[in-house]
């Protein structure tokens, strides 16, 4: 999801590393109906996590981590504010 984001020039999501989970620039909020699809963070992501420059919640995720798919057609997902 993070190299759409960019790609779309979607402000807040910067993607840095290019997606190598090395910088946690990606940092999203995936809305409540959608958690199930994502799913949650593996280790080293939720590690990342720590690292955001807002403030994360239960519904963070680095988009760089969310692979686009026909499962996720309609993904709402909520870039943070610092």
């Amino acid at each position: 999801m993070m190299e759409a984001a960019v790609a779309n020039n979607i402000v807040g999501v910067d993607g840095e590393c290019g997606g190598s989970l090395s910088c946690a620039t990606c940092h999203v909020f995936v809305a409540d109906d959608w958690a199930d699809k994502t799913g949650g963070p593996k280790d080293f992501e939720d590690a990342m996590l720590d690292a955001t420059e807002a403030e994360r919640t239960d519904a963070s995720r680095l988009s760089c981590q969310i692979v686009a798919d026909d499962s996720l057609d309609g993904l709402h997902l909520i870039v943070p504010t610092p």
